[in-house]
């Protein structure tokens, strides 16, 4: 008959498990593990406190305020205004009101072209880039060079570029190309719009090739031969296969550009200076130029805060109708 001996230490574990410290260090330990996490994101939850919630707390209190210059030193002791700063920024009959409005709509038709072509072109290099050929690596190490340069000095660049008498964008189409019959004014007047969106699009798109490039990775080789074997030709691939299968990432990719596009500041105060041109005047410029040119900074809190709302709005909205567009895919 086999006797069955416990192991060695089998028993001393036992009696340690069972003893009655054992619990309680299963929990602290249990504690730890969940903790940890938690203490690790401390510092940057911090950061986010003082760098971000804590000036977008100050500004909404701003908002109900008169601030003006006569109380910049202290602006605690600014009188309050209650709805009044955002009653004259939603007055659309008065000149403040009016001037917001042209201003909102000039920034949803910018990032509306932007968006859309640095999409577009940013899907069709992806694209271009899946197959293997000689220089390819080059190729997409170049197309990253806008996204890797300072935005200071790539737009400081198209401003020396865009100048009507010795700028190459003129002497390129007028003095070369001979397209024009004189070289036009690029950062006034109504040209100012194409070439804010010129420099937006050349500064935007490699990010948007960089995020479907690496969304085309997880889409098998193998899926295009049998659509090849099946007949399927390139734009057919691209239209069944490709697009439906990039759907997650255009999803976010649109939602970072748009929102990157619509609070975009850099581009418009580096290439036209603090007072934009009509026709390209954005409204994070616009809000800039109605805080700091006219010191009135509780009107200008008031357009932040209507800025803010309108874009958690739109995210929401977006992020509602995109999940409930990716459930009926699913189901």
């Amino acid at each position: 008959m086999t006797t069955l001996t416990a192991a060695p230490g089998t028993g001393e574990r036992k009696a340690r498990e069972n003893s009655p410290g054992a619990p309680r260090k299963r929990r602290s330990g249990r504690l730890r593990r969940i903790g940890l996490p938690y203490l690790l994101l401390l510092p940057a939850l911090l950061l986010e406190l003082l760098v971000h919630l804590v000036p977008m707390v100050i500004g909404i209190v701003v908002s109900f305020k008169e601030l003006t210059q006569f109380y910049i030193r202290d602006w605690s002791t600014a009188p309050w205004a209650g709805l009044d700063n955002y009653s004259l920024a939603v007055d659309f009959n008065a000149p403040i009101g009016e001037a917001l409005l042209k201003s909102f709509v000039t920034t949803c038709l910018f990032t509306v072209f932007s968006v859309g072509l640095c999409w577009l072109l940013g899907a069709a290099a992806a694209i271009f880039m899946q197959e293997s050929f000689r220089g390819r690596g080059f190729l997409r190490t170049l197309f990253l060079v806008p996204y890797a340069l300072p935005v200071y000095a790539a737009v400081i660049t198209w401003a020396f570029m865009f100048q009507r008498d010795n700028g190459l964008i003129n002497h390129v189409l007028h003095d070369q190309l001979g397209l024009t019959d004189s070289p036009p004014f690029w950062l006034i007047g109504d040209n100012s719009f194409v070439a804010l969106l010129v420099v937006s699009v050349w500064k935007g798109w490699p990010f948007a090739f960089l995020i479907i490039m690496a969304g085309l990775q997880n889409i098998p080789r193998e899926v295009y031969e049998a659509a090849a074997l099946d007949g399927a030709g390139i734009w057919q691939q691209i239209r069944r296969i490709t697009l439906p299968s990039l759907r997650p990432v255009n999803q976010v990719l649109v939602l970072v550009l748009f929102l990157w596009t619509f609070n975009d500041f850099n581009t418009p105060f580096v290439l036209f200076g603090e007072a934009a041109p009509e026709s390209a005047d954005l409204i994070s410029l616009h809000i800039y130029q109605s805080s700091f040119q006219t010191w009135n900074f509780g009107t200008g809190s008031a357009m932040s805060v209507l800025l803010l709302l309108f874009l958690l709005v739109v995210t929401g909205a977006y992020l509602l109708l995109t999940s409930r567009g990716r459930k009926t895919t699913d189901a």
